[in-house]
């Protein structure tokens, strides 16, 4: 498997980029929050999930790590293939469409293309229990631009093992204006 890819963005069409690494250029299907941050001859690294089919063989990518496990959670969902997935975490940002799932906002998740109001309550059901606590509370709203990062001590408890509810728990009581490595010893603590 394909577990991650870094290289300069050469191309972006759809919601798609070309990944060159070295001579070889890569398809990566992205979410809309990471390709509207993605600028043409720019070096990034995307976590990728590599989807293999009878007839296709595609990539996925994602700018952190937690999004990509949140990617695996909800393809492992009866209904929900990888173009759903990525549809849903094309809303927001990952913490957002976690968050929503966490409030089991189905009203959100169903604003996904290709994704109806069953197969939204099948996503809540399914992994409400798995995705942490909600951040905040209340509704989510849809994206509009790419203005929060993603969270490093979140992406490194889950590079060190954690499962993404664990993780997110680990950091709850945790404050957030801590540099990385602080939050990170703390969540280890717990």
């Amino acid at each position: 498997m394909i577990a991650h890819i870094e290289g300069k963005i050469v191309e972006k069409f759809g919601n798609a980029i070309i990944v060159d690494v070295h001579g070889i250029g890569y398809e990566i299907t992205i979410p809309t929050p990471d390709f509207e941050s993605v600028n043409l001859d720019e070096e990034r690294k995307f976590f990728t999930y590599h989807s293999i089919r009878e007839n296709a063989e595609e990539l996925y990518g994602f700018s952190s790590l937690a999004a990509k496990k949140l990617f695996e959670l909800l393809i492992s969902v009866q209904g929900i293939g990888p173009k759903a997935g990525i549809a849903i975490l094309s809303l927001a940002e990952a913490e957002e469409v976690r968050n929503a799932i966490a409030n089991a906002d189905t009203a959100f998740i169903s604003k996904a293309s290709g994704v109806g109001k069953k197969s939204a309550e099948r996503v809540i059901v399914d992994l409400r229990d798995k995705v942490g606590i909600p951040s905040h509370y209340g509704a989510t709203t849809t994206f509009t631009t790419a203005e929060e990062k993603s969270d490093e001590a979140l992406d490194a408890l889950i590079a060190l093992g954690f499962p993404l509810k664990e993780a997110t728990l680990a950091l709850e009581d945790v404050d957030k204006s801590l540099p990385v490595e602080d939050r990170i010893k703390l969540a280890l603590k717990k």
